[in-house]
């Protein structure tokens, strides 16, 4: 005993003494300027200016009363002061530049008008109404004919006449101009109202890596097959275009998706596998530092300089130097340094949820995988392994609070899949890399390089395919700050318990064990999907619509079809969907019906309805040919008209027929319908629009319901009268993780929270199910992997919505209560609080209650809500 209490001493000292040498002093002032960067937004010049001058009065006092003998603690404050204000001064020179834009007082006219904009990225493929369509983050620099200092937009426009353009091109475009969400980081979004004029062309570097990047992806759609050819140049440069949507949420559910974004980590990677041979000869180190800035530097070229992939480089450039010189005492204020410089530089990287993973990825690389590595190698594991593995591991792990803040998800496969994928990353990614370059002289290199590259890549695929299968693979968490921190004292504590206390090692092992070979089996015997009486599954599809209605035993109701025919077939297989009685159209946008042909595949279809379709939209034949191919027959259904399938009712409120007519909107033309399945109302709504929505409620049309199916997946483009009129206790959002449009925007949150209507998502919980009956029901989350059960906030005995009932005037905001399939243990669902192109997302949970509400119980009346000034239509959707 006496021996074990020395030897867990001495390791606590080694312990201290390897990490008492991290220098940490730059950290604070870093934090200092990405929380002030943070706040400063949308702020006026005037109080940010304030700020920095006080901030600097400080720091002036604090160095006179120390006269130079502050210490170390004070040096750290003067930093921070020093920092606030350097941040205050940059954030108060562009908010003015921001007022003196053009740009906000057109948009308050909605005016469109000729500009001349320089392309700041790749145009980006949106899945939406209508006609494909991309979305061109830019740089307006004239507007009518006047010089503007360098506006940030982001404009929308068919993707046919942007195809080909790359960044630093300029053009000049008629567009419409919209203001701005609040907090953005754009002056103005803008809408294309025509083809844009090339004027200047993109340089020599960005016509070269467009090429490049061109002949990776033709030579990869050569030699591969269609899975692992989307992948290769997704995770080579990011270039995720060709990836199909099973793919990626498969990646995302196994905890891969970061292998197919650019950032830090994949660079030191490959950094480090070109340093290998350099240090097996005992290269001088300065040749090492100039092959890895090389390195990084093609890197660059190829993946394109954009805000993204600087950010990748800086961060990779620094976990360079950590690897190549072993001094993690230099790597850590190097990386606070580059930190502060890219948030002056580029102050939108500060809610950028790809930056906060980055940086914490890179610090564990330079902080954590050094020693995981040496340890690796005492086991005479190769360097190139240990390396790789270390990395991954040291990523991952980092970052996984942060994964759990923004996703409400925490992968317990998520380790193991990326300790699988970390040997074939780096040569996917080196072959990858050599077919691009060689691509555009030598075409067959290219593809025998590829060819080489699909091996590795086709594991990567295979493991995300049986990582996202595997049962509870994923499991809930509480998202946002809460969920981070509280993960992170977990991780935390486990670390410091497992190395303070070395005989605790064993102990987890057994846990582990035990869970593995008892629980896991245990739990498989409880779970299943669906659950009995399931009303309803909003399917989660992506940026698009799906929901089933089961009506009998291998038949249902399909209300749209999403944007992808693998994901919605996915979602009637779960269900054990066989035949389709009717299916419902709300309209014929692509990410309500273009998986159509895929949900009716191997199924037999009766009807698929519409309501009334303007008699120009140019979609009707297509749809037409995809109902005949499946043997139905497609039918318009009027307001006023009812259909019984099994346990549904259907009963059809809008469009109006005479609204059908040409050049109509085909959002506003969205079916709305209410369902009845035992005794639960559900209110159907499509892309309503926010004038569509007014206009029912002065018509008087009855939209009394219990769950609410958010229109335009919450789109800002919504009338609060409309969504109080339902009287809903429930909202679902079908919603895309990580979608440019924003969705769902803060205010239309608000709106719902403002009702008492508790929020799901798809994008945060999966698959959604209404399950019960009237007077007893709730929602299921499904999960990524993982089946819970969340109820309306009713309190024990009292239906939700009844005058006895104070939870029903007193609901917090995305609150969630849950609880597992058949125990009584509280777990937690998740809901997104902020929009989702922000990144940042947010909730907290409640104590599990009974589900239910009475259908039809009395219900207080929603608060009224001012003016609804600002509400208007996001462009182009």
């Amino acid at each position: 005993m006496p021996d074990g209490r020395a030897g867990s001493r001495a390791q606590g000292i080694s312990t201290r003494q390897r990490w008492s040498w991290v220098d940490l002093r730059l950290v604070p002032p870093a934090g200092t300027v990405w929380l002030g960067t943070l706040a400063a937004r949308g702020l006026p010049p005037g109080p940010v200016l304030a700020v920095a001058g006080g901030a600097a009065a400080a720091a002036v006092l604090l160095l006179r009363a120390s006269r130079g003998r502050s210490g170390a603690a004070g040096a750290v404050v003067v930093g921070c002061l020093a920092a606030l204000t350097v941040v205050g001064a940059v954030s108060a020179v562009r908010a003015q530049e921001r007022t003196a834009s053009p740009l906000p007082g057109l948009a308050a006219r909605a005016a469109v008008v000729p500009v001349v904009a320089e392309l700041d990225d790749d145009p980006r493929p949106l899945t939406g109404a209508g006609e494909p369509r991309v979305l061109v983050p830019a740089t307006v620099t004239e507007v009518d004919g006047r010089r503007t200092r360098g506006d940030p937009v982001l404009v929308f426009g068919p993707a046919d006449q942007w195809t080909g353009l790359l960044p630093g091109q300029s053009v000049r475009l008629r567009v419409a101009v919209r203001a701005a969400e609040p907090g953005d980081d754009v002056v103005a979004v803008l809408s294309a109202r025509s083809a844009p004029t090339r004027l200047a062309g993109p340089g020599p570097v960005q016509t070269a890596a467009g090429a490049l990047r061109t002949g990776l992806v033709r030579s990869a759609a050569r030699t591969l097959p269609d899975r692992p050819a989307g992948l290769l140049p997704g995770l080579v440069v990011g270039d995720t275009t060709a990836m199909d949507p099973a793919s990626t949420a498969e990646f995302r559910r196994a905890g891969l998706s970061h292998l197919t974004a650019v950032s830090g980590a994949n660079v030191a990677i490959v950094v480090a596998l070109v340093l290998w041979p350099l240090r097996a000869r005992g290269a001088d180190r300065r040749v090492q530092a100039a092959v890895a800035v090389l390195a990084i530097v093609g890197f660059v070229v190829l993946a394109r300089p954009g805000a993204s992939v600087l950010r990748a480089a800086v961060m990779g450039g620094v976990a360079a130097l950590a690897l190549a010189s072993g001094r993690s005492r230099a790597a850590v204020p190097a990386l606070a340094a580059s930190v502060v410089l890219l948030l002056l530089t580029a102050p939108e990287l500060a809610s950028d949820a790809g930056f906060a993973l980055s940086v914490a990825a890179t610090a564990g690389i330079v902080l954590v995988s050094p020693s995981w590595s040496r340890a690796l190698r005492e086991r005479r594991l190769p360097r190139p392994v240990t390396d790789a593995l270390a990395v991954s591991a040291a990523a991952g792990l980092v970052t996984a609070p942060l994964v759990a803040a923004l996703s409400g998800v925490v992968s317990v496969v998520s380790l193991p899949a990326n300790l699988l994928a970390a040997p074939a990353v780096a040569p996917a990614t080196v072959l990858g890399l050599l077919a691009a370059l060689v691509s555009p002289v030598l075409p067959a290199g290219a593809d025998a390089l590829c060819w080489l590259a699909g091996w590795p890549v086709r594991w990567l695929v295979l493991v995300a395919e049986r990582a996202a299968a595997v049962p509870d693979g994923a499991t809930g968490w509480p998202a946002g700050a809460p969920g981070a921190v509280l993960l992170a004292l977990l991780i935390g504590g486990a670390a410091w318990a497992l190395l303070r206390w070395p005989r605790l090692r064993v102990l987890a092992l057994a846990a582990l064990v035990g869970v593995l070979l008892l629980g896991w089996p245990l739990r498989q015997v409880d779970r299943g999907w669906p659950l009995a009486d399931t009303v309803a599954v909003a399917c989660d599809v992506g940026q698009g619509d799906a929901l089933v209605l089961p009506t009998g035993p291998g038949e249902a109701v399909l209300v749209d079809a999403g944007p992808d025919g693998v994901l919605v077939a996915g979602c009637l297989d779960r269900l054990g969907v066989r035949r389709l009685p009717l299916v419902l159209l709300s309209h014929l946008d692509a990410d309500h019906v273009a998986g159509l042909a895929g949900a009716l595949a191997g199924r037999l279809v009766d009807e698929v309805a519409t309501g009334a379709l303007s008699p120009t939209d140019d979609r009707v034949p297509r749809l037409e040919q995809v109902v005949a191919a499946a043997g139905a027959g497609h039918v318009v259904l009027a307001p006023g008209e009812r259909r019984a399938v099994g346990a549904a009712e259907v009963e059809v409120l809008a469009p109006d027929p005479a609204r059908a007519v040409a050049g109509a909107e085909p959002n506003d033309l969205s079916m709305v319908a209410r369902v009845t399945v035992r005794g639960v109302r559900l209110l159907l709504t499509g892309d309503l629009g926010a004038e569509a929505e007014a206009r029912l409620v002065a018509d008087g049309t009855d939209l009394s319901a219990d769950v609410l199916k958010v229109p335009h997946h919450g789109s800002a483009d919504a009338d609060p009268g409309f969504l109080a009129a339902s009287g809903a206790v429930v909202a679902l959002v079908s919603v895309g993780a990580d979608n440019s449009y924003g969705h769902p925007a803060d205010r239309l949150l608000d709106w719902l929270a403002a009702d008492g209507m508790r929020t799901y998502r798809t994008d945060s919980d999966g698959d959604l199910a209404v399950v019960g009956r009237a007077g007893e029901w709730g929602v299921a989350v499904r999960g990524p992997d993982v089946v819970q059960r969340a109820t309306a906030d009713g309190l024990p005995g009292v239906p939700v919505g009844t005058p006895g009932n104070p939870a029903a005037a007193r609901s917090r905001r995305h609150r969630v209560a849950a609880w597992r399939r058949g125990s009584q243990r509280s777990s937690t669902a998740r809901t997104d609080v902020a929009a989702a192109r922000r990144g940042r997302r947010g909730g907290t949970a409640a104590r599990p209650r009974r589900l239910g509400r009475a259908s039809g119980g009395a219900r207080s009346p929603p608060r009224q809500r001012g003016a609804r000034a600002g509400r208007g239509r996001p462009p182009d959707r």
